[in-house]
């Protein structure tokens, strides 16, 4: 029988490549780490710096959605950019005006009226309790005894009152004001700058296949979010008329502001809807004082969102912007803990901006394909055989 004979010489082999590969793991576990600290210490000073970061992420989203603008306005009818830049200032600023002296009367109106609105939930909620309380004869005791024990009287439940809430809204008009004020003077220089930030952007790198790239990239999350705003911001306008002629429809009081509180709202997924049927339920039970009263106006606000959501919105925006749901819901309530609710209306194009960026990377293509919506084979082949 033939022995398979030892080379002399593996030893000498195989114990370096085992070293490198030790070493290679050594090495990359470090660099695991780094990058876990930095990501920690970014959201960190994201949630620190938010009065100063908010309004700079507001003036790029902005500059993003109306570069185009600029642009066609320099090429195509000769016009300086500063003065488109500070004609579309203007416009935004007078936009914000308007929305904030439409509301701020029925807001007020709405702020005053919530203890009544708290009182009409209190009162439901007793009538529940005791409605459950006649089946436990023993809760009923129970429950009485400690209401004899318990020295104050009435609904304990209702601890908001308007003046209150007014003061502590009123304290943070001034720092609104100035975040506005700082985003919006910030915006004018982007957009009278015009395509000197994408310059200024390809002259930091090195390689020349990095500049182009970071070029498409740029221009990708510039045509990709200015679409879908543009597009969401009509839909959620049609939403809005929908949603405030079917309060209108039933009597509920201030229809209007429910229709202008339904588009803002639904910039938020899924929580912006939610909210918004809080609120018109919460409404119509303090009106009619009774649970059908508050189930009316919450079934008719969940039948349009329903509808927008599910045929409108997929059909209008595409496939091409359709992202994964799970994601969404994620990043409308990561950064909405980092951020709160102006957090919320950023995520999504956050998460536009960031699936753009992380389909290029080669690295980051797996969160590119955990960002992106379900395919279907015959779609997946399409866009393989247009790259």
């Amino acid at each position: 029988m033939n022995e398979t004979k030892q080379d002399p010489r593996e030893p000498a082999i195989v114990a370096p490549a085992i070293g490198l590969v030790n070493r290679q793991t050594f090495q990359a576990a470090p660099r695991r780490a780094i990058t876990g600290i930095f990501l920690i210490l970014l959201f960190g000073a994201l949630y620190l710096a938010a009065s100063f970061v908010l309004p700079v992420v507001f003036a790029l989203l902005f500059m993003l959605v109306l570069s185009p603008v600029v642009r066609f306005a320099q090429r195509k009818l000769h016009i300086w950019p500063p003065l488109t830049a500070a004609a579309l200032v203007f416009g935004t600023f007078l936009v914000i005006i308007g929305g904030f002296s439409f509301l701020t009367g029925p807001l007020t109106d709405l702020a005053s009226n919530v203890p009544r609105y708290i009182a009409a939930v209190n009162e439901e909620v007793e009538a529940v309790r005791e409605r459950l309380g006649t089946l436990r004869g023993a809760r009923i005791e129970a429950s009485q005894a400690v209401r004899s024990e318990a020295a104050p009287q009435g609904p304990q439940s209702v601890i908001l009152d308007g003046p209150r809430l007014l003061n502590s809204a009123a304290l943070l008009v001034p720092q609104i004001a100035a975040s506005i004020a700082f985003a919006l003077i910030f915006l004018f220089f982007l957009l009278s700058s015009g395509s000197l930030f994408y310059q200024k952007l390809i002259e930091s790198l090195p390689k020349l296949s990095d500049k182009k790239l970071a070029l498409t990239i740029a221009h990708e999350i510039e045509t990709e979010l200015s679409r879908y705003l543009f597009t969401i911001t009509l839909i959620n306008a049609g939403l809005g008329v929908v949603i405030g002629t079917l309060m209108w429809a039933i009597d509920l009081p201030m229809a209007p502001v429910f229709g202008v509180l339904a588009f803002a709202l639904n910039f938020i997924p899924y929580l912006g809807a939610i909210a918004g049927m809080m609120l018109v339920g919460l409404v119509g039970l303090a009106e009619h004082g009774e649970v059908s009263g508050a189930l009316l106006p919450v079934l008719l606000y969940l039948a349009a969102t329903t509808v927008e959501g599910q045929f409108l919105t997929p059909i209008l925006v595409g496939r091409r912007l359709a992202m994964n749901a799970a994601a969404i819901f994620l990043a409308v309530a990561f950064w909405g803990w980092i951020w709160g609710v102006v957090g919320m209306f950023l995520a999504v194009p956050i998460m536009v901006g960031l699936r753009i960026v992380a389909g290029y990377v080669d690295g980051l293509k797996p969160l590119a394909n955990f960002l992106s919506a379900e395919r279907h084979p015959s779609e997946g082949h399409d866009d393989a055989e247009t790259e």
